[in-house]
This record gives C-alpha cells, structure tokens and sequence, in this order.
C-alpha cells in the first residue's frame, strides 16, 4: 500500500505556505535593523535620554556635549532664569530631536524614548512619553511615521499647516505622542502637534520667567484696541497701554504705533497671578518734567496749545509732555466767566504767563488775563472823577447796575444814582442789560477794582437851567433863609440856592424871631418872588439894612459855577 506516499503529500502540501506567513515578521524586523542602523547617531542603543554636559553659552544659547562629534544646542529658555546660575561643566539630561541648519544636534529636556520593541512602545503609551520616529511617506489623511514599528499620524496632528509642509516632513526625523497603540492589531497613531504645543509652552514659561520688571525688551505691535496695544514679546504678549506711549496726551494707539511696527519697550509690571505684563514705551524717552525747572520760571510768557476743557479751567499744552492749568479766575480781568468755552475752545493757541509752577508735583499755573494789559491800571487817567462815560449795563441786580466802562472795567450805578424825580424798587423798572446809559463817575478804587457811577447826577435841574439863564453881575431878589457870623444862604428860586458872603454885613434879627430861634416863615416865599425872579430889585435905600432871616433883598451874582452847581452873591 502506498500509505507513506499518501500521507507525506497532505503534509508538504499543508507545509509549502509557511514560508509566505513568516515573510511579513522577517521584512518588519529587517526594517526595524535598518531604521535602527540609519538613526544609530542619534543615541545609543535602547538608551531614552542622553547625559548632557554644558560647555559654552551664548547670548541666546546653551551649547552641552552630549557624545558625539558634534555638540547639541538647547535655547537659554529652557533653563530656570534665561540660563542665569548655568555655568560650563553643569549636566543635564536631554533628548535629540534633530538638527538645525548649522549642523548642531537640536536638544530637548523633554524625556524622549526611542522604542526598539512593542514592549518600549507600551511603555511610553503608558507613561505619556514623547517619543522620536521619522516621517516616512504621505498618505491619505496624513503621514507614515517610523516609530520602531509603522505608525499613523493625522495632517491635523501633524503641526503643519498645509499639504505643501507636510510633503516637507518626509525624511524629517520628528518628536511625537503615541495617542493610540493597539497591538494585537498593529495599529498605532502618534501626534506630533501636542509635543510641539508643550515645548512652546515651555520656552514661554521659559521666556516669561527670564523676564523682570525694569527689563527693556523688543516686540512686535500685534493688535491696536482703543485703550492700547497688545506687544508680542516672543509668544508672550504685553499691553503697551496708552497712558505709557508718550509723555504727551494720546488720542488713539494709532497715533504712535502700527501694527507690525516693532518697538522696544520697559516691562513695568509682571503679575504672576494673572500672567499679565504691563509695558511703556514713554519710560524710554527722556522725561519733561526732569529740567522743566530750567526752562520755567514763575513770571514767564509762554504760548501753548489748550488741550482739554473742564469745569474750573482750560489744560494748555506748553511743552510736548507739559502742561499747565489756566483756572477759570484767571481767564478775564474783568468779564465774569461761567465756563472756560466762554473764553476758549480746544485747540486754541493761547499766550499765557506762569503764575507758580511745582515739578515735584508736575503742576504749572497759568494765567490768560496776565497776558493783557491790566485795563484797571490806567482806569483814573481815561475815567476821572466826576468825568461823563457812556456805557452798555452788563448786569443789573437787586442794589443797582453794572456798566461797562471798557473791556475789564465796570463801574456800579447804586439804584439810589439812577433817577432823581422819584424812588424806585428795582433798577430793572427803568434799566435792561444791553442798554447804553450815560453817567457820571463819584469815586474810583483801584485797589478793589471798584467804580462808583451816578445816572441822576448827569440829569437837567433847575439849578442848571437858572445858571444857563444867567450870568456873573446879573442883579437878583433872593429870600434869605440861613444867616451865619459871615455868611448867608440865600434862596434865588424854587430848589435853588447862593451863598451871599460879602464881608462886614450886619445882621439883625427880630425879636419874635429870635424866640422861634431864628426859623422863618418860608411858606409865601414863592409868591413874594414871583415878579421878582428875573432881577427886579426894589429900589436901593441909602443905608444898606441889616440882614435877617426871611427877608427878601437884592443881590449880585458874583460866580456861577455849572460844573459843582454853585452860585455865589452879595448885597446889590
């Protein structure tokens, strides 16, 4: 029986395949030697990290020898403090995750792993470990990773921003997460962009800790808001705001900065809480106020810009970064002022002079009228005494009103100044502001920058029009109502009064006079006149008769003096 014959050909019929099933596990481990081969230079065998030595320091650098030909370069950043307490000798642990185009091997403190097995491989899924592979291939939905065994990794994960960059990263040797291992199914899905968010985090926080307060630092303007501009400082940004631009007022960002622009800046505040960084930029510039005393004294005239109005004055800019106060008071000499928009407007250029100026406390007074003539200086000279104006009223309140004599000059017409004819409650019964009105000065105080007028005085009486109608010599009948030691008031006419002072005249006074001690009957004195007002005398006797109270005699005019109303006679 051929039996053996028969049994031995199922058997290397079965046996034949067992060659193909094997293939795939012979060609994986014959890629993982080659891989192993060609990144040989990159670390020691089944060794994670390497032991750094540093050698060097740069201004932005650490230079470590880490064992090979060629030294591996970390960024200061990624020390404690930019790097401050390293010194050559100290060691590290790094990782290499590539080179740079100078040829220096890139370092990470990052632990790396680099797996030669599925067991490593577990055990960096499990420990979160970033792991070194190299991109192999594009493929649908993202790249072919060799990480010790073929991996996945999403465009999304990849760090990269478009089809172009991920065709880049063939060849590249990258550091990636393993997000997903599946071994039994072979199925392993790394990222790349995770490790590269934490390293740059990690240069940031790096970065954010080298910096202190005072530190004068360079940015790029990356966004403008109304309030300031945002400065990134390297991945770190800081709020340029717009108090700190300029040493003068700042309407908008825009005015000193763009975006793009890069500017140089001082860190004024750090808050570690809020990781908030407060920067200035006029902290650079030389400060105003530092000389403002050399070039500022009390009394100066100046000419400034009005910058902004407020209720109780006017900011002039007299200097970029200085500027002074105009108070409300100090705006007229005479007008008075409600609100500075009485008297000015934003952007007016104005010549001021310096009342009191206090660097310490950045402060300059300034006064508006000081640099006008003082119009009360020469007030006696244009308006004297008993001198005629003319003038609009200003302002009328309930004791009289206010009449402009000039610009800063006013003078008050009492409400007892302003008729003669009758009394009345309120100048406003007979006066409204804007109306011009003539009047006569009384008194002048330059000291309270005062000024008595009178309207009344300046009206007709009849006193004015008896001294029109005559002249000195003229022969008049007057009463005699007033007897002195060596004068005598005598009354011409109806409110009209002389003064008879010719020397040597007798008085004589009756008896019954004398006992109504000298006070005459006055009441018929207006009818006893009247034929005689126009200078009809009785006829002069031979011996001139002593004067007595109530007699009605003739006088001669001897002064008329229209400008003080007065009449001086003697006996004809």
């Amino acid at each position: 029986m051929p039996e053996p014959i028969a049994a031995t050909v199922p058997v290397a019929a079965i046996a034949a395949p067992e060659p193909i099933v094997e293939e795939p596990v012979e060609d994986f481990g014959a890629l993982l030697k080659a891989f192993e081969k060609s990144h040989s230079h990159q670390a020691p065998a089944g060794q994670k990290q390497l032991q750094g030595t540093v050698v060097s320091l740069s201004a932005d650098q650490v230079f470590l020898d880490i064992g090979y030909k060629t030294e591996g370069v970390l960024p200061r950043s990624a020390f404690d403090n930019n790097a401050e307490a390293v010194k050559p000798g100290d060691s590290f642990p790094v990782s290499v995750t590539g080179r740079n185009e100078e040829g220096y091997y890139e370092l990470s403190r990052f632990k790396v792993a680099q797996p030669r097995d599925w067991s490593a491989l577990e055990a960096a899924f499990a420990d979160k470990t970033a792991v070194v592979g190299t991109v192999t291939e594009v493929v649908k939905g993202g790249l072919r990773v060799d990480v010790g065994v073929r991996a996945f990794m999403p465009a999304s994960r990849s760090g990269t921003k478009d089809a172009a960059e991920l065709e880049k990263l063939v060849g590249t040797e990258i550091t990636c997460r393993i997000t997903k291992l599946d071994v039994q199914d072979e199925d392993v899905v790394v990222d790349r962009r995770v490790v590269l968010e934490e390293q740059a985090r990690g240069l940031v926080e790096g970065r954010r800790a080298a910096m202190k307060e005072g530190d004068v630092v360079t940015g790029t303007v990356r966004t403008l808001m109304p309030y300031g501009a945002f400065v990134d400082l390297g991945g770190i940004d800081g709020l340029l705001h717009i108090s700190d631009m300029a040493h003068t007022r700042v309407n908008k960002p825009e005015d000193v900065v763009a975006v793009g622009q890069q500017v140089q800046v001082r860190i004024l505040k750090l808050d570690p809480e809020t990781k908030k960084i407060s920067l200035g930029l006029k902290q650079l510039q030389a400060e105003p106020w530092a000389s403002a005393t050399d070039r500022f004294q009390a009394g100066q005239r100046v000419t400034g810009t009005v910058t902004r109005l407020q209720d109780f004055g006017a900011f002039v800019e007299i200097e970029p970064g200085i500027e002074g106060l105009i108070h409300i008071s100090e705006m007229s000499w005479g007008k008075k002022v409600r609100h500075p928009s009485d008297v000015l407007k934003q952007g007016d250029r104005v010549d001021a002079v310096i009342l009191a100026i206090k660097p310490e406390e950045r402060r300059i007074s300034l006064g508006l009228k000081h640099a006008m003539a003082d119009p009360w200086t020469d007030v006696r000279q244009k308006f004297p005494e008993n001198s005629q104006i003319e003038g609009p009223v200003t302002k009328i309140m309930n004791f009289g009103a206010f009449v402009q004599l000039a610009e800063g000059v006013e003078g008050l017409v009492h409400v007892s100044e302003i008729v003669a004819d009758r009394r009345i409650n309120h100048p406003s019964d007979v006066l409204r502001a804007g109306q011009v009105v003539k009047a006569l000065v009384l008194a002048i105080d330059t000291e309270k920058r005062q000024m008595k007028l009178s309207m009344k005085q300046l009206v007709p009486t009849s006193i004015d029009e008896y001294i029109a109608e005559h002249k000195a010599g003229d022969v008049v009948s007057g009463r005699v109502v007033e007897l002195g030691a060596s004068s005598a008031v005598v009354e011409l006419g109806e409110g009209i009064r002389g003064t008879c002072g010719a020397a040597g005249f007798s008085v004589a006074v009756p008896e019954a006079e004398k006992k109504s001690e000298g006070k005459a009957d006055l009441s018929a004195l207006s009818s006893l006149l009247s034929a005689r007002w126009k200078g009809n005398a009785p006829a002069a006797s031979a011996k001139p008769e002593a004067l007595s109270a109530g007699q009605i005699r003739t006088f001669k005019i001897v002064r008329l003096d229209a400008e003080t109303k007065k009449i001086v006679v003697q006996l004809a």
